[in-house]
């Protein structure tokens, strides 16, 4: 007898467990995807490098479009969007269409840009960016010429979008609620972040809070006010974060965490539903150090959750043990402004004591190699480390060319438990070109055990 999995989003979750099921289902077996907008299998991080015009189309962010996965044999419905859910009929509503039974159902909805219940919020002129349709809107409003540029806040998308506009010789003004850029950061870094935006030309107004934005007799946009005063703007962008797009979860009584994520199992199965899946930017998921149920919304994670529902599904199906599972996340991140690099991954420091280490906080200068070779950048290393047991517990990176990708060795030995002693005797690659002849993370590391001695 055949069946149905019915797959509500289409990008990188949501296509990658329709394309594992594809394979490995019988060919009366249907895979159905609905996607209510115009793309499936894009990079939404690429994103403001569209904007930007260091990548041409959008065409360019597609990893694989709809007409591919139909050729695959995937029933992909392009404009077709999920109204509810019912669980207990295992059914999708469909706008404007029947409603569609289904033996298995994957939720892949991704995430939406926060927008805040703020005064002349819904005004025109005024951008969220998520989706490449997103993208495009941002893109005809700044095809108008607009004279001023705000972009409110400056976490990765605020500082990635303030840079395309800068790029394209916009007015940019940054405004964020926080002491320094990219909060998440030590307040340190950011001041470093600061510094580069200033010297680029983006006019930024740290510990600055929006209250409203103020709208012309058209409904368009024409200044955001803060507690200071009002501030000059044709076009605003919102880069305040994400939130779940869950609101079909929680319509049909799903479980939701942070930020309205669905909550799911190692597997991706929703907690309490033994027929339905969620991966994604949808979901919460665990984080290593602390257990904690976080909302990290990135395409890395995305896909590796789609091949676990996708296998955890097929398992079902024939009655045996999944044999993927998805471990967490230690909540590693890495951007750029224009030549400066920016990473981190693990907790910082306040984020340590909140959880309830006792942590021990460094921070270093290096270069990113040799210092004897031609023109070697600089960058700063913090590294955070639980005081008793010794254990790493975060590490961040801002520096020049070649210095956040570094953070990988971090990241690596976060999920290893790996203590700053294990980190000082790791076998690292070395060679003037490339390196010191201590890494980076070594030099903190170092510098840590230094500090606990």
């Amino acid at each position: 007898m055949s069946l149905r999995v019915v797959v509500i989003g289409g990008d990188a979750a949501g296509m990658t467990v329709a394309s594992a099921l594809r394979r490995k289902l019988s060919k009366d077996d249907e895979v159905v995807v609905l996607e209510r907008g115009s793309w499936t299998s894009y990079s939404a991080c690429g994103i403001p490098y569209w904007i930007s015009g260091e990548v041409e189309s959008p065409e360019a962010l597609v990893a694989r479009s709809a007409e591919k996965h139909r050729e695959n044999g995937i029933d992909v419905r392009m404009g077709v969007e999920a109204s509810a859910i019912d669980p207990d009929a295992r059914t999708v509503s469909i706008v404007g269409g029947n409603d569609l039974p289904y033996d298995r159902l994957v939720i892949a909805t991704g995430a939406e840009p926060v927008r805040p219940d703020l005064p002349g919020i819904d005004g025109k002129g005024i951008y969220g960016v998520q989706t490449l349709d997103d993208g495009q809107e941002l893109i005809d409003g700044l095809a108008k010429k607009p004279k001023k540029v705000v972009v409110v806040g400056s976490g990765y998308v605020g500082l990635e979008i303030a840079e395309a506009c800068v790029a394209r010789g916009f007015d940019t003004t940054v405004i964020d609620r926080s002491k320094a850029p990219l909060s998440i950061i030590e307040p340190q870094l950011g001041e470093q972040v600061a510094a580069a935006m200033r010297k680029h030309g983006i006019r930024l107004l740290s510990d600055t809070a929006v209250t409203g934005f103020t709208l012309d007799d058209t409904g368009d946009v024409s200044a955001v006010t803060t507690k200071g005063g009002s501030i000059d703007a044709d076009l605003v962008v919102l880069g305040l974060g994400v939130t779940a797009r869950s609101a079909l979860a929680a319509d049909a009584g799903l479980p939701l965490g942070a930020k309205g994520g669905i909550v799911v199992d190692e597997h991706q199965r929703v907690v309490g539903f033994d027929d339905i899946w969620a991966a994604g930017d949808c979901v919460v998921t665990s984080d290593r150090i602390t257990g904690e149920l976080i909302h990290v919304p990135l395409g890395t994670h995305a896909n590796k959750q789609g091949m676990v529902a996708a296998d955890s599904i097929l398992a079902d199906l024939l009655g045996e043990p999944a044999k993927l599972s998805f471990p967490g996340v230690v909540r590693t991140a890495i951007t750029k402004f224009c030549a400066l690099e920016i990473a981190r991954t693990g907790l910082g420091e306040r984020q340590a004591q909140a959880a309830g280490f006792d942590p021990v906080t460094v921070s270093i200068e290096t270069t990113n190699f040799a210092g004897y070779m031609p023109e070697p950048g600089t960058m700063t290393v913090v590294m955070i480390a639980d005081r008793s047991t010794r254990r790493l517990l975060g590490a961040q990176i801002v520096g020049a060319e070649d210095s956040a990708l570094r953070i990988d060795v971090a990241a690596t030995a976060l999920a290893a438990e790996l203590t700053i002693d294990d980190i000082v005797m790791l076998d690292l690659a070395y060679a003037p070109p490339f390196s010191s002849v201590w890494s980076p993370i070594q030099v903190a590391a170092r510098a840590a055990v230094k500090a606990l001695a």
